[in-house]
């Protein structure tokens, strides 16, 4: 069963005092499932309100007490991930075994940010006077404001509330609307690991309006954003106008560079995995493959191969290994990207149509040989449409690989060290891997460079967003 989704602010778990809700859905049947409350302008004050007050009981409680809470809060995630994977596949369409890594993810997460707290150290500078101390001081930034999206309900809540709790800051999570229960139970283990009750506050509601409304408010000292680069830039600016700390992780479109010295055969395994990997619905997706001309064909014909082979389906079904795409808005936008690449002379490998007229499925798509001027290569599909271009030489793939104001992800195969020494060197983005799929461990920065955001929500940086730096100097000791 759906679970009821409620607003909780000031602990307590309550509809929106409007009354009004917005319904659900499930993607793989396009049905209503639940609902959740739109909150209101009253709503929001009365949670700003608990977060300003939950701050100041919260940044007094010692760091190796947080840390306590939040391994518990860990070890709940682990207990209950069974039932919240389940309720995860039910509203966002991954499939199950996805929904439960993704769950068990989450506990790594807070595991990280609980050490993290006890080591948010200062430090003392040596004077220029022996009657001189120098202190710097760590302090956490005060109440946050955090926007999430729904594509990984669970993993990009959890960086946000985590880091600011490791801190000692209050929050006030806008979860997404789509995808609202998972956020409720990540809630719901910190609350009954020992999260006192006004210091994490989760509400529902039109984004524009909640952000609109919180960003610029006086208790609100900082904001984490997760979502399109188009959204990021108005509240980066909003965010800006108000001298607020922000961190943005945006949107992307990850070159994958298959060298002719390549491994085609693990490429291949990780690439496509990575590619399909919530119906493509994940910005640092591997999305433009560029593979050099001496392995070109044996690269398309294996990616279309593994493509047409997918089992495309409900989540729930063990046999899935593809589930739907979120709603009914990704399907537009992929036969829109479809289109356009038709137009463009693109070949179409496989795929290409909408499966059924029953719930939000698209069949895995490949396009080769498409004209620098389509959609497809220019804005991120988020979705399971894939275009792989050749290159002949090297220089050719790097300046491909950096045409575009993204900078997220990007990923490459070789095997010459030489070459995996200029991808480090050349190619602009905030994360590259070679030869595996390595980021977005909790232990790793997370997080892009140029229109793709700025900001690490993973590794020691993540937690320094939450933090203050104060300088303290005292004589006469």
């Amino acid at each position: 069963m759906y679970p009821q989704v409620q607003l909780h602010i000031a602990g307590e778990w309550r509809g929106s005092s409007s009354k009004e809700t917005a319904d659900v859905l499930n993607p793989a049947t396009g049905e209503a499932i639940g609902s959740h409350p739109m909150a209101t302008k009253a709503d929001l004050d009365e949670a700003l309100a608990a977060a300003d007050r939950g701050f100041k009981v919260w940044r007094k409680i010692g760091a190796f007490d947080r840390y306590k809470i939040m391994r518990k809060a860990a070890e709940l995630l682990r207990e209950r991930a069974d039932t919240i994977a389940k309720i995860m596949t039910m509203e966002q369409g991954k499939p199950l075994a996805e929904a439960k890594g993704e769950t068990m993810g989450a506990a790594d997460t807070i595991d990280w940010f609980a050490e993290e707290a006890r080591r948010a150290y200062g430090r003392i500078i040596p004077a220029r006077s022996d009657d001189v101390m120098q202190l710097v001081i760590k302090e956490p930034v005060g109440p946050i404001a955090a926007f999430t999206p729904w594509n990984f309900p669970l993993n990009q809540a959890v960086r946000k509330v985590s880091g600011a709790l490791a801190a000692g800051c209050s929050v006030i999570l806008k979860g997404p609307e789509d995808t609202p229960a998972s956020c409720v139970e990540l809630i719901k283990a910190f609350n009954d690991a020992g999260v006192p009750k006004d210091v994490l506050n989760l509400v529902y509601g039109n984004p524009a309006e909640i952000s609109e409304y919180l960003i610029p408010h006086p208790v609100i000292r900082k904001i984490s954003f997760t979502g399109s680069t188009a959204i990021g830039k108005q509240l980066a600016a909003l965010a800006g106008l108000h001298m607020k700390k922000a961190t943005m992780e945006l949107g992307g479109h990850a070159p994958s560079i298959v060298f002719k010295d390549a491994n085609v055969d693990k490429a291949l395994k990780i690439l496509s995995a990575n590619k399909y990997r919530n119906a493509g619905q994940v910005c640092v997706a591997p999305t433009r493959f560029l593979v050099h001309e001496s392995v070109f064909d044996k690269f398309v014909d294996g990616f279309v191969e593994i493509s047409k082979n997918l089992n495309v389906g409900d989540g729930l079904d063990a046999k899935t290994n593809m589930g739907p795409l979120a709603h009914s808005r990704r399907i537009d936008a992929m036969e829109a990207l479809v289109a356009d690449a038709e137009k463009h002379g693109g070949e179409l490998r496989t795929g290409g149509k909408r499966i059924g007229n029953r719930g939000f499925f698209f069949e895995p798509t490949v396009y080769t040989n498409l004209s620098l001027d389509s959609k497809i290569m220019n804005e991120e599909p988020f979705g399971p449409v894939s275009t792989i271009q050749s290159f002949s030489d090297d220089e050719e793939a790097f300046e491909e690989a950096n045409r575009l104001p993204y900078g997220l992800a990007a990923y490459a195969y070789t095997e010459s060290g030489a070459t995996a020494a200029a991808l480090a060197s050349r190619v602009e983005s905030g994360m590259i891997s070679i030869n595996h799929h390595g980021i977005a461990l909790p232990e790793t920065p997370f997080g892009g460079m140029k229109d793709s955001g700025y900001g690490s929500e993973g590794g020691l940086e993540a937690i320094e967003a939450y933090l203050n730096t104060k300088f303290v100097t005292k004589s006469g000791l």
